[in-house]
């Protein structure tokens, strides 16, 4: 790599940081004010405060949501993890008829934007009587993520050498030990890696919640949001302040997997 090569990167690398840093900074800043008070520009408040939290946290009631939205995403990630592993491993390992193509159908969910699928699933959930609970949109998540799980860990499990198999086989271990025992421990960080997608993807989704959760009580944190910018359209710190309490938890998250998370990206992209 050149010299050039390499202070490309890290200029367009500061660009995406600055572009990242410079709207987060403006949130906090802004959030310090006192609720009410005009915001113009990008400046250190007068008078820095939280009162601003304090007003959001109470006005919208951000505790029963982000509980609501922890337990959304904590009922999807396991779920949708152990469905993905489950059909990445058929995939990559098994050969059974209608593999292919049961594998190109299962891709095609890829190419369906979620919003197609909003008002089938809400009437299915409905008929089975689970709208206005967790479980419909924990079922939601699990059913539209599944492509993408599962086209990531098959291409986890075939990235693998064909000797781990071959080695266990002949040692007389069954499919569930080959995966539990052998395969799994291989894909660790890419298996982190989706589970913090999915849950990231489960606490940020806003459509299938405002929908398919219509009780104000079952609300997630975003859901909740929304309502919350409808009501103080005006007041710029109180809702600078409800924006960061809603993707505080989704930045805790992400810092603290935040290793494990890279080096599933990179041990993915490097095997494919």
């Amino acid at each position: 790599m050149t010299r050039t090569d390499r202070l490309t990167g890290q200029a367009l690398v500061t660009v995406f940081c600055l572009g990242v840093l410079i709207p987060f900074a403006a949130l906090v800043l802004a959030s310090l004010n006192p609720p009410g008070t005009p915001i113009s520009g990008l400046s250190w408040p007068e008078s820095p405060s939280l009162e601003s939290f304090s007003q959001a946290w109470s006005t919208a009631g951000f505790g029963s949501l982000l509980l609501n939205s922890a337990a959304i995403g904590l009922g999807v990630v396991p779920v949708a993890l152990v469905c993905a592993t489950l059909a990445g491993y058929a995939f990559a390992t098994m050969r059974f008829r209608g593999r292919g193509a049961l594998y190109i159908v299962l891709l095609l969910g890829l190419t369906l934007p979620y919003e197609a699928a909003v008002v089938p699933l809400y009437y299915d959930l409905r008929s089975l009587g689970l709208t206005d609970t967790p479980w419909s949109l924990i079922l939601a998540l699990v059913g539209l993520y599944m492509p993408f799980g599962a086209f990531w860990m098959r291409q986890q499990f075939s990235a693998l050498p064909k000797e781990l198999l071959e080695a266990a086989s002949l040692d007389g271990a069954g499919s569930w030990t080959v995966l539990w025992r052998v395969l799994l421990p291989c894909v660790r960080p890419a298996l982190t890696t989706l589970g913090l997608l999915y849950f990231l993807w489960a606490w940020n989704q806003f459509l299938l919640a405002l929908i398919l959760i219509q009780d104000p009580a079952g609300r997630t944190a975003p859901a909740g949001l929304a309502f919350f910018v409808g009501a103080h359209t005006t007041d710029v710190p109180s809702l600078a302040a409800a924006t960061l309490i809603v993707i505080g938890p989704v930045v805790v998250v992400y810092l603290f997997f935040q290793r494990n998370f890279v080096a599933g990206m990179v041990a993915g992209a490097v095997k494919g």
